[in-house]
This record gives structure tokens, C-alpha cells and sequence, in this order.
């Protein structure tokens, strides 16, 4: 926990009811274990959303689907979301879930590689005014090379678990071996995106921590 518990608890205390279907699925998430944006970072994602009113959308990070229905209950009529996911066992679960939201046929599932789909999606010349990044986070770095270059001018890139519950100040020594990589790579990823002349990026301690990036310039 990034801010203290109770803080935390009191703001999410504040927040609107969301949707039945989505109140379930958050419900059914955290009660297998399945991780998901956390309650702070969905009332940012949402006020994004509204705010930037963005037509094109991608996820990179499917999960079992909940922020992608989150997304679909609040971007604009006529929006269209691309989101991608190559693990199996939250594939089921997404594939079920996004089939049964509102906004179905406005959402695409793409069942790949992160990389590799990112790829073919430049090789198509899609473009996109909103990017939302929550997948493998030691490959942000690989997903920002590709996904940038689709991100229009002026649009929004948000990623979200870069604070990595708080341990991201600490010295790489103090990190278990295990996780160091990890550690690492989130930090030269926070480096660069708050250093590219062509960014502005702003890093807020919500959640497991987001980080905002406006592209200036291609």
C-alpha cells in the first residue's frame, strides 16, 4: 500500500456504486486471487477516460477483463477498445466476461503475445488516443517502444503497479534476487519516461502507483 490503509479506505468509501456486472467481477476477482486495478487507480482510470473522451483505446493486459469492462462502461459512444492477453487461464475467464458487458461489440480481444501483437498492430498503422499498460511489468520498457509510436500526438499513456507496492525507492541490494530484474527494469522504464523531451509524465502514488504520460511529439 502505497498511502496509508485507512486514507485509502475513506477515498474508496467516497466513490459512486459502480455496475452490478462490474461490482461481481471485481467481487469474483479478489476472491479467487486474480490481480486487478485497485479501487483508487479505477476512479482515476475512469476520470481519464471521461476527461479525454478517447475513440481509440488499447489495453495491454487483458487479465480476466475487468478493466477492460471498466473502460467500456465509460468511454464515449461510438469508442473503440483493443485489448490483448496471451495466458490461457485468464483468457477463459475474458473471454466470458467481455462477451457479456454492454459494450461487447466494441471490444476486441486480441489472443497473443504482448509484443507480438503490438507488432502487428503497427504493421497495421493503427493508431490510438488512449494506451493503458498492466502487463508483465519486467517488458514495460519493450511495450513502450512499441506502443509509443501508435500513441497520437497530444493522447494519453497511463501504466499502472509502477511504485511496486513502495519497494521501487529502495537500493537493488535490498530487493530478494528473485525480484531484481524486475526492479530494475521499472526503474529504467520511470527514468526514461519521465526524461523523453518528446513526454510529460507525471507519477502519482494511487494504487500500486500510475504513471501518467501525455506524448507531446512524435
Amino acid at each position: 500500500m502505497i498511502i496509508e490503509e485507512r486514507m485509502a479506505d475513506y477515498i474508496a468509501s467516497l466513490e459512486s456504486e459502480m455496475p452490478e456486472y462490474l461490482a461481481q467481477l471485481e467481487k469474483h476477482a479478489l476472491e479467487n486471487e486474480v490481480p486487478i486495478i485497485r479501487k483508487d487507480s479505477q476512479a482515476l482510470l475512469k476520470f481519464l477516460i471521461e476527461l479525454t473522451k478517447p475513440m481509440e483505446i488499447l489495453e495491454i493486459g487483458t487479465a480476466i477483463g475487468f478493466s477492460a469492462s471498466l473502460i467500456s462502461e465509460y468511454m464515449p459512444e461510438g469508442a473503440k477498445l483493443t485489448t490483448i492477453e496471451k495466458v490461457e487461464m485468464r483468457l477463459v475467464e475474458a473471454r466470458k466476461n467481455l462477451a457479456a458487458i454492454k459494450r461487447a461489440k466494441d471490444v476486441t480481444l486480441i489472443e497473443d503475445d504482448a509484443l507480438n501483437a503490438l507488432k502487428v498492430l503497427r504493421e497495421q498503422g493503427r493508431r490510438f488516443d488512449f494506451v493503458f499498460m498492466d502487463a508483465a511489468k519486467a517488458q514495460y520498457m519493450n511495450f513502450l517502444e512499441n506502443a509509443l509510436p501508435m500513441l497520437k500526438v497530444g493522447s494519453l499513456l497511463v501504466t499502472d503497479n509502477v511504485l511496486q507496492e513502495g519497494s521501487i525507492i529502495d537500493s537493488k541490494f535490498a530487493i530478494e534476487r528473485r525480484d531484481r530484474t524486475i526492479h530494475m527494469r521499472m526503474r529504467d522504464f520511470l527514468f526514461s519516461i519521465k526524461h523523453d523531451p518528446k513526454l510529460t509524465t507525471s507519477i502519482v502514488a494511487v494504487g500500486d502507483g500510475m504513471a501518467l504520460t501525455l506524448k507531446k511529439q512524435d
